[in-house]
């Protein structure tokens, strides 16, 4: 920054997630002026999460919000800012639990890596706890509401011209299976479990063709949604689009509920629950797939099969990301022990398949 103008800046970050601020500032302060003008800038780095980095940037009246890609070795197609934004500028127009987005950088040198800011929605977010205390009425709406936002997702015209350049549907369950199971040869370590097992098992048991085809979330779950404080059971945000693509909506479902641990599973999968779905008034993992299905009219379909691979997904996501961690790629003290989770992962996926 050059002259006598003095901005008020602070940030609140882990050290090695630290932006470059006063690079940062340089660019909004060109790109987006209005936002710049009372020369405020205090940046909070979001602590939930394992993938995407996410920051609050406050100017002392508004806030909005930014998203980045990890620092380290990372999947190839993963983290990509440019895909998100695009995402949200086109799901915007149909789906309206979605943030909008502001302004996409593709220059890596203003913070090291392409970046977009969005709008913040501001409202209550879910971590392994409720924000607030809720009856088991309203869990059991914040259930219903789960469901119909997904249903509303998937009943969206993928035909419209600005969603059907987002993915190719025909084949997505076969490249889906190949793809997570290539992802986890090429990350494991020597302390985690074979998948091998279960990929041949959902190859002969996952249908390939469920005749469904929708646009698809891909991490539709309770910490990735902003709740209404005054109706804490309506949901007003469905954040982290970076996944989303066209497929089969019923393997989305079955990926949600790989992150549902409900009252009566084992302690392993207690212990790494990440939301507060095992409470007295949550439905089951049963109960949401059914509503889903009746919802949707659809008949004759199981859950095993897309419950087993969204635990088998969320055990390859969980392995890249301790992968960073083995190999000093991050120092985030939270994923020391992804590996386990990645063994309690298989070990469930495991016995559900063998009831």
């Amino acid at each position: 920054m050059t002259g006598e103008t003095v901005f008020d800046l602070a940030q609140s970050c882990r050290e090695s997630d630290k932006l470059p601020i006063e690079n940062l500032v340089a660019y909004l302060t060109v790109y987006m002026p209005e936002f710049m003008q009372n020369k405020f800038l205090h940046i909070t780095q979001f602590s939930g999460g394992a993938s995407n980095l996410t920051y609050r940037l406050s100017n002392n009246q508004d806030s909005l919000i930014l998203r980045r890609p990890p620092s380290g070795t990372k999947a190839k197609s993963a983290h990509d800012m440019v895909r998100e934004h695009e995402v949200l500028s086109k799901v915007g127009k149909f789906y309206p639990l979605s943030p909008k987005p502001v302004l996409l950088c593709e220059d890596e040198s203003i913070i090291g890596e392409k970046f977009f800011i969005m709008q913040e929605i501001k409202g209550l977010g879910i971590d392994k706890q409720l924000p607030i205390e809720m009856d088991e009425q309203q869990q059991s709406e914040l259930c219903e509401n789960f469901v119909d936002g997904l249903v509303a997702l998937h009943e969206i015209d993928i035909e419209q011209s600005e969603l059907a350049s987002l993915g190719k549907p025909t084949g997505y369950v076969e490249r889906q299976l190949e793809g997570w199971q290539a992802r986890y040869q090429k990350a494991k370590t020597d302390d985690v479990s074979s998948s091998e097992p279960i990929y041949q098992w959902l190859k002969s048991n996952l249908p390939m063709d469920s005749g469904y085809q929708a646009l698809v979330h891909n991490d539709y779950k309770f910490d990735n949604f902003i709740l209404d404080k005054k109706q804490p059971e309506k949901i007003i945000g469905v954040l982290d689009w970076e996944m989303t693509t066209l497929g089969d909506p019923l393997l989305d479902l079955g990926c949600s509920l790989a992150y549902w641990v409900e009252a009566g599973d084992p302690e392993s999968m207690h212990a790494i629950r990440m939301m507060p779905t095992h409470l007295s008034g949550m439905m089951s993992r049963a109960q949401i797939f059914n509503c889903y299905c009746k919802r949707r009219h659809i008949n004759d379909v199981e859950l095993t099969p897309y419950y087993v691979f969204g635990l088998f997904r969320l055990a390859v996501i969980a392995q890249q990301i301790y992968y960073r961690f083995y190999h000093g790629q991050t120092d985030n003290p939270k994923f020391k022990h992804f590996g386990q989770l990645v063994n309690i992962l298989i070990g469930y996926a495991q016995q559900q398949i063998n009831k």
